[in-house]
């Protein structure tokens, strides 16, 4: 009987868990950064040969991507629950604590995976970049519109500006993600946290 034809090398069934294999890569991508991960650092994290990987995920480039909506999916995320808080300080509130503790957490890299890797991308990672930073944006979007409806319903004073406030916070968001890359402690981003959430009060 012909190779072609005996069934083994046709239509046989995949032996990994996506989930877990993205898991892997998603850690991979954390610790190393997008240009600094090579599809031979996936593989072996991944358990999975190149082939594998290119059925299951596509390129480099959309393995990525995928694992950045996993990281916004994960159970510690804090950014999206934030935005279902009953009031505008109780977003910030929500936003910058579980900053402060997720981005120092020892049990996996530190920083945040979408802002470093939109940092150290280089001409060559320029799509990656580029839909990084629109994701972003989306996110300061939808925090805006939070805040918009929060003045709508007098959570905030009618002199706000629901943009320039999401902008702050973001900006604030993604420096303390620059500062635990650097290795400052959990404490003193909860004091950052603090500091900001005082000012925010008074908006």
């Amino acid at each position: 009987m012909s190779p072609m034809c005996n069934g083994s090398s046709v239509g046989r069934p995949r032996t990994f868990d996506l989930e877990q294999a993205l898991e892997k890569a998603l850690d991979v991508f954390w610790r190393k950064g997008y240009e600094g991960t090579s599809l031979t650092d996936l593989t072996q994290a991944m358990g999975i040969n190149k082939p594998s990987l290119y059925s299951a995920f596509g390129n480099k480039e959309q393995l990525f991507l995928k694992a950045i909506d996993l990281y916004e999916q994960r159970p510690c995320g804090y950014f999206l629950p934030a935005l279902e808080q009953k009031t505008a300080y109780n977003v910030a509130l929500f936003m910058l604590e579980g900053a402060a503790e997720n981005l120092t957490n020892t049990e996996h890299p530190q920083g945040c995976i979408i802002v470093q890797s939109a940092l150290a991308c280089s001409e060559s990672g320029t799509s990656v970049k580029e839909a990084l930073i629109n994701r972003r944006r989306e996110n300061e979007e939808k925090l805006c519109q939070r805040f918009i409806r929060a003045r709508e319903e007098g959570d905030l004073k009618e002199d706000t500006d629901p943009e320039v406030l999401a902008k702050y916070l973001v900006t604030v968001l993604q420096g303390m993600a620059v500062q635990a890359t650097n290795g400052v402690s959990n404490k003193e981003l909860h004091r950052v946290a603090q500091v900001v959430l005082s000012a925010f009060a008074k908006s």
